[in-house]
């Protein structure tokens, strides 16, 4: 009797104590996701999965804002690009049955794609090592956001594009070698490649409540997607879902995501050696590392590899992440741009492996001359520059282009961001700064340069009385433009569907930004009347005339 009392009482405290864990796993999921997605506002839906059990599922926020409708965990989300991996999948699918070859020439599908002596194959397409240019970083793309376009009308906006680099030669996120790939499985299969996902993923798989994305067709709980506006939220700008095509216009919600995630850990769609290509760390010709395979990255959390993809488009961003050690899989999927629910996503997942970040500390102080003594710009891999500054006793990190960030100290040479999952590290080498830069599995070395950003130039002095010369819209492409409006002999520039930003003088009729690396000189008439402006940007320059 005594011992089957001890045996109970042990029982019972073993279960007390998985209650406790659990409770404070789901109280860690819920606080990290409702830092961001807050009542009221455009919302999340979570799912946390590990070793055949469900976790986690739960949905914060709104899902229609106007509606007042709460989300829910059965809400339906544009995924964007984590559309690829379906893609990748697809073309595996292909390679199995003997119709196609990773190996094979793009020109043996599109003959009259000018690769310019080049080998560009299947291969490079799937892993974005191709060089073809990113249609996506084209200025003109967001003038077409709303135009339906076929695959091949969108190929030949991209196609006479000079090439990046060569085949193989660098790594550089590509959404134009997805939209290739989509057009080789319709001409593979006889297919489109909307019906081609339905008959060999969507239905096998019993996704019921996944599409090729549409605004038109009534999709059942669908949530609205939102961008950022200057008093809360506004509805996302209109994106044609022929544009992303087999780059990003897919739908789907948590539970189907599980159900994807299923069939590619059991290897139940494609086999366990098409599987072990995508999940392969491909390399670039001179043999380094993309941490890219074939619709998937490779990463890390907490020491773990990990295999990721996120998803960003019109009122949407999205996160996967898949840990195969311990069979974890995290899906996020939220209806607001402009904040991703990557970092959110990775904690989640390192919280279910029992493996959590550690807190955040921000209490280590140190003088205004330590942390001076790494103020200044290093250069980086690729010519990436990175400025570290010091305000009011703050010391920040700011990539060229990006928003400034803060970071603090661990030591008197060791600093973390107030994500706590990137670092750096300084020291002297042979007497100059250096700054080693790691954000999870990414890792790099920065030198202290004289180099200054484009956005660091010198701001003018100049007589603000015509400002309003340049007040109007200027239309660079056909439905894309750039307003420019004076507050208080301040001029903004807002684009198209983007941020309104502040512009400062360089020269006469020439301003600058200074979040990104962007130029408008405006051109006056013989009247003295402001006419056009051009945007100078990436190399590129766009005109247009005032409305």
């Amino acid at each position: 009797m005594k011992k089957t009392t001890i045996l109970f009482l042990f029982v019972a405290l073993t279960y007390t104590s998985f209650q406790v864990f659990a409770q404070t796993q789901e109280q860690q999921f819920d606080a990290l996701l409702q830092e961001t997605y807050t009542e009221g506002t455009p919302g999340v839906a979570a799912l946390v999965y590990k070793e055949g059990t469900v976790l986690y599922r739960k949905a914060f926020g709104m899902a229609n804002l106007e509606l007042d409708v709460p989300m829910k965990p059965n809400n339906v989300f544009e995924i964007g690009s984590i559309t690829k991996q379906f893609t990748a999948v697809s073309i595996l699918l292909l390679i199995e049955q003997g119709k196609l070859k990773l190996n094979d020439e793009i020109t043996k599908y599109l003959p009259d794609f000018p690769t310019h002596n080049k080998k560009i194959t299947i291969h490079h397409l799937l892993n974005h090592t191709s060089g073809i240019k990113s249609y996506t970083s084209m200025p003109s793309f967001m003038g077409t956001a709303a135009t339906d376009k076929t695959p091949i009308e969108i190929i030949n906006v991209f196609k006479d594009q000079p090439m990046d680099f060569d085949p193989g030669e660098k790594w550089l996120y590509n959404n134009s070698g997805y939209i290739i790939l989509g057009y080789i499985i319709e001409e593979i299969s006889g297919k489109s490649y909307a019906d081609f996902i339905q008959e060999h993923i969507f239905g096998p798989l019993e996704m019921k409540n996944s599409y090729y994305g549409s605004k038109s067709t009534i999709i059942k709980n669908r949530a609205t997607g939102y961008s950022p506006a200057e008093n809360g939220f506004q509805n996302a700008k209109y994106l044609s879902m022929t544009l992303p095509y087999a780059a990003g216009s897919l739908m789907s919600t948590v539970d189907d995501m599980l159900l994807w995630h299923k069939a590619i850990h059991n290897n139940s769609l494609i086999s366990a050696n098409s599987k072990a290509l995508a999940f392969t760390n491909t390399t670039l010709n001179n043999g380094d590392l993309t941490n890219y395979g074939y619709g998937w990255q490779m990463n890390e959390i907490s020491g773990v590899l990990s295999i990721e993809h996120g998803g960003g488009i019109f009122g949407y961003v999205t996160h996967g992440v898949y840990v195969p050690s311990e069979n974890v899989y995290v899906i996020t999927l939220t209806n607001r741009d402009g904040v991703s629910p990557q970092d959110a996503t990775v904690k989640i997942a390192a919280i279910a492996m029992e493996k959590p970040y550690p807190e955040v500390d921000v209490s280590v102080s140190l003088s205004n001359a330590e942390l001076n003594a790494w103020v200044g710009n290093y250069e980086f891999d690729d010519q990436v520059l990175r400025t570290i500054s010091l305000e009011d006793g703050q010391l920040y990190s700011q990539r060229e282009g990006s928003e400034k960030l803060m970071i603090y100290a661990d030591s008197a040479t060791k600093f973390h961001f107030e994500d706590g999952l990137s670092t750096y590290a300084f020291k002297i080498e042979d007497g100059k700064k250096v700054a080693h830069f790691k954000a999870r599995i990414n890792e790099s070395k920065g030198i202290g340069t004289d180099r200054k950003p484009g956005t660091e130039k010198e701001e003018i002095s100049v007589d603000t009385s015509n400002y309003d010369d340049y007040v109007g819209s200027y239309e660079l492409v056909p439905g894309f433009a750039i307003t420019i409006t004076n507050k208080d002999n301040q001029l903004f520039a807002q684009a198209t569907g983007q941020q309104n930003f502040p512009i400062f003088p360089e020269a006469e009729d020439t301003f600058f930004y200074k979040v990104v690396s962007a130029q408008l000189v405006f051109e006056r008439n013989d009247a003295g009347e402001v006419i056009n402006v051009t945007l100078n940007q990436n190399g590129q320059s766009l005109k247009g005339d005032k409305k």
